[in-house]
């Protein structure tokens, strides 16, 4: 049984939403943490709808900081209660999804996912095994998680935006040529990357152009 996430929205700018971008934020943070993006991004896409869903779990130890699934190296949990909540928040996030696109009356086309850390690993499991491709996935400093079964699991392939921070000591920046080996090897043709130089685990404003602009793209602004 899916878990129904809350989420925080900023509306089109416009009035008429025509498009939408999912953030994903990343562990111990909530949807409230992203959703300050749509501030600088919003007068450039002026017909989109911005989203933040919370994460489903709490952390124990950590009142007000939300987890997509356990991670064994920071909180001690095992692998397989690791895969479990992988495994349970992609059918909350899926559930998500479907549901905002009914209420909007929007097509996958129209909707951006946008993950940092934890929601790009999300962003990443979620988006290729969804029947219909959304617009888009950026990525930033995360990693793309079970590379061995993608080949076999995946069901759409969205152009994808990786970026990552050079200095970043939370996820380290092979991750994404990692993640780009693995995706080119599944059959992807629009595979994405930047590099912000001088960058630890965050988004800096040169990422966020790169990112503005790959969306813009893909939703023909």
């Amino acid at each position: 049984m899916t878990r129904v996430l809350q989420s925080g929205r900023k509306e089109a700018l416009s009035g008429e939403t025509r498009s939408a971008v999912v953030f994903l934020h990343g562990y111990g943070a909530n949807g409230a943490d992203l959703l300050g993006l749509a501030d600088p991004l919003a007068e450039h896409l002026p017909d989109t709808l911005f989203v933040a869903p919370d994460a489903p779990e709490s952390i124990p130890g950590m009142p007000f900081g939300l987890q997509w699934f356990p991670i064994p190296w920071i909180d001690g949990s095992s692998e397989e209660e690791a895969e479990r909540g992988l495994l349970a928040a992609a059918d909350d996030l899926n559930a998500f999804l479907d549901a905002l696109m009914v209420d909007e009356d929007l097509l996958p086309e129209q909707v951006v996912i946008f993950g940092f850390s934890q929601g790009t690993m999300m962003a990443l499991h979620v988006a290729p095994r969804r029947e219909d491709a959304v617009a888009g996935v950026v990525a930033f400093s995360g990693r793309l998680l079970r590379p061995d079964l993608l080949a076999d699991e995946v069901q759409s392939r969205p152009p994808v935006l990786l970026v990552h921070g050079d200095a970043d000591d939370v996820v380290p920046v092979q991750s994404l040529p990692q993640a780009a080996e693995t995706l080119q090897g599944a059959g992807w043709q629009d595979v994405y990357a930047h590099v912000m130089k001088g960058t630890a685990h965050g988004i800096a404003p040169d990422g966020l152009s790169v990112a503005l602009a790959f969306i813009r793209d893909r939703l023909g602004f």
